[in-house]
């Protein structure tokens, strides 16, 4: 049907459309624009580098549906739904080409692209409406009949779901009308459209009449797109638009490594008190979040009711930049956002971001786990901006727990958070006949033994188990002893960033006077630490962690585990050891490979593995505000019913058995780590 030669009260119909077009994409760019401006108020971050990796990263995520469908394997079928909605409209945006082309171009119709094009491609468009709509009304049924924690009703969601709803709904009035009218045959392959037709048809409608309603189908599905447009920036689903950037800017360095303060001795600020004083990549995570909830659900300080819920985080710091937003862009040059020094306006009076926006509360509540970054299918980093404000709290205003007063202290005086002796490091290993580097640096291999295993009695325990691991396997290995320091990981997250940095650069520089090469650890936290952050400081070492070098020594037939435990154990994944670096097989093959071991999983495991509650520097922190996360955890082993719960981490173990002492379940449940397993089964 000519679609662009009807008139309207006398009025062309290509006239029209121009009009409304233009008016859609005034309040549409307006809109785009001074999200943009606002975003230039961040401070800058370089994300342009490995453009290709990016783009690929972003295509296999955004095409894939990756982040949204893989919780389908465990029976979350939201995921499904979004990606129908996603691939459906993926379609109808191509066919949108055609028809808003049709009202400037008379006679244009897929006929273009060929007849067997004009022919199949209906078909693919109404089995595409068909999903849309089944997703539809089961997203609706999910957020108001069967709705789980983690989803809001709001109104826009009403509205945007309605939405989608219609314009498939009228794609189907249009097709009906327009087979009686021109008669394709071809488009009877569009079974839908030519049901349509037919009740069309049966209904007694004229020609005439059906033209009238096909025009008014048309216009109304032509309405709807562009007001679903226009909507978009306005609202939360700004999602459809950013999610894209969001991801093709994600950071491409460890998932484990948080950003270092550059130039410290030099900056006049540390941390971030001021919404303008994150970076656009961090003000652009704001803008992309579908508030979708797989953060909160899958965060240990929400699940144990601390105030801290990541979602609300990122909302409420959208919300804060928005109101802010119109005093920001006020400037000397004209209101693009920066001063003629390039600093964002002055004179804001409304709420303060540290205390008004987001509680101090909240930010001490997080234990940097990255489970909230791990769920979430926009790549929005939110431990980032948590550690940030940390930082400003430490650095500029001396604020933090009173407990973390004393491990600051320790770590500056004796390079550890309990303050014992430095000296007294390495006199654990007195009677196992050790190298210390110092004294025979002739070594293959440096034993990191970290803060825990060097001066916490029970976690000297399993430092001497892996000794007499390696010493089996015949491992030529040494440790630091006294020169060994605090990785920095606790000061680090607890936000004091200069005396990580401090710590740091003292092990580097200690490291690379004994040519060091390759690096075995204890500890997950001094693991991750060591290979994903002392790069930043000119620090490359080789790193495993002792899981994966007991694998390979396994693996090579120099350790062979054959004394039976028959136990049933179930594995705790460390935050830093599994979610930051993806470790998830070596422990359990590790497990396997003794004889009589049952490995059971707890619910929550791998990726979805619950913190034990000291992350993030709060082992050295009380936990005042809603339940205890080490006992949250151990409920989620003593659902699974095992012997023991097995671990790889001195934070983990200590977490572990505490939480065994409070609940009173000594008897029936034990905690060891896998190191004291594998002694126990050597030959």
């Amino acid at each position: 049907m000519n679609v662009a030669g009807y008139t309207i009260m006398g009025i062309p119909n290509f006239v029209l459309l121009s009009i409304v077009i233009i008016a859609a994409l005034v309040f549409f760019v307006n809109r785009v624009k001074y999200l943009y401006i606002i975003l230039r108020i961040g401070k800058e971050d370089n994300r342009f580098k490995e453009i290709g990796k990016r783009i690929k990263i972003t295509l296999k995520r955004i095409l894939l549906q990756i982040c949204v469908l893989k919780d389908v394997r465990v029976g979350d079928l939201a995921g499904l739904g979004h990606a129908m909605i996603f691939y459906g409209f993926l379609c109808f945006a191509f066919s949108y080409i055609f028809m808003f082309g049709r009202g400037f171009i008379p006679g244009l119709s897929f006929h273009l692209l060929g007849a067997s094009f004009a022919g199949y491609f209906p078909l693919i468009l109404d089995i595409a409406a068909l999903m849309v709509m089944i997703a539809i009304v089961w997203a609706l049924l999910r957020r108001y009949v069967v709705r789980p924690p983690r989803l809001e009703t709001t109104r826009e969601a009403v509205i945007i779901l309605g939405i989608i709803f219609f314009l498939m709904v009228f794609h189907f009035l249009m097709e009906g009308f327009e087979i009686n009218i021109d008669s394709h045959e071809t488009a009877t392959l569009a079974f839908v459209g030519a049901a349509f037709a037919g009740f069309f048809n049966n209904m007694g409608f004229e020609k005439t009449t059906q033209e009238a309603l096909f025009i008014a189908s048309w216009w109304i599905h032509v309405l709807l797109v562009l007001g679903f447009m226009v909507l978009i920036p306005y609202s939360k689903h700004l999602h459809l638009i950013l999610a894209p950037f969001n991801i093709f800017f994600k950071s491409l360095g460890p998932k484990g490594a948080l950003m270092p303060i550059l130039n410290m001795e030099e900056a006049e600020t540390f941390g971030v008190s001021n919404i303008e004083e994150f970076t656009w990549k961090q003000l652009l995570d704001l803008y992309t979040c579908a508030e979708c909830g797989r953060c909160e659900i899958n965060c240990p300080a929400h699940l144990s009711e601390k105030p801290l819920s990541p979602r609300h985080l990122i909302h409420d710091l959208k919300v804060h930049l928005l109101e802010k937003g119109s005093n920001l862009l006020r400037s000397k040059n004209g209101g693009d956002g920066k001063t003629e020094t390039g600093e964002a306006a002055e004179g804001y009076e409304g709420k303060s971001l540290i205390g008004d926006v987001v509680s101090e509360d909240k930010i001490w509540s997080c234990v940097t786990c990255g489970s909230c970054m791990e769920q979430c299918p926009v790549s929005n980093e939110h431990v980032d901006k948590i550690v940030d404000m940390r930082r400003y709290l430490v650095l500029m205003e001396s604020k933090f727990p009173s407990e973390v007063q004393a491990v600051f202290r320790n770590m500056e005086n004796n390079s550890n958070p309990w303050g014992i002796g430095w000296a007294t490091r390495g006199d654990w290993a007195k009677d196992l006949g050790v190298k210390i580097m110092s004294e025979d640096s002739n070594v293959d291999i440096l034993y990191w033994v970290g803060c825990a295993g060097s001066f916490d009695e029970r976690n000297k325990k399993i430092s001497t188990s892996l000794v007499n691991i390696f010493n089996k396997a015949g491992v030529n290995f040494g440790i630091l002893g006294a020169e060994e320091k605090c990785c920095g990981d606790s000061a680090r997250r607890i936000g004091n960033e200069y005396l990580f940095q401090m710590l740091a650069a003292e092990t580097i520089e200690i490291l690379k006077n004994y040519n060091v090469k390759k690096i075995v650890t204890q500890c997950p936290h001094c693991f991750n630490t060591l290979k994903n952050e002392y790069p930043q400081f000119g620090g490359e070492f080789e790193v495993l962690h002792y899981t994966e070098f007991i694998t390979e020594l396994i693996a090579e037939g120099k350790l062979k585990l054959t004394k039976p435990i028959n136990k049933t154990i179930s594995y705790h994944d460390s935050c830093y050891l599994g979610r930051y670096n993806t470790i998830y097989d070596a422990p359990r093959k590790i497990l396997k490979s003794i004889p009589g071991v049952k490995l059971v999983e707890m619910l929550r495991n791998k990726a979805k593995s619950i913190c034990c509650g000291a992350g993030g520097g709060r082992m050295w922190m009380e936990e005042h505000l809603g339940k205890r996360i080490n006992e949250m955890r151990l409920q989620d082993a003593l659902d699974v019913n095992p012997d023991l719960i097995s671990t790889v981490c001195p934070y983990c173990l200590t977490m572990f058995e505490d939480a065994i002492k409070e609940k009173d379940v000594q008897e029936s449940l034990k905690s060891k780590d896998i190191a004291e397993l594998v002694e126990e089964a050597m030959e």
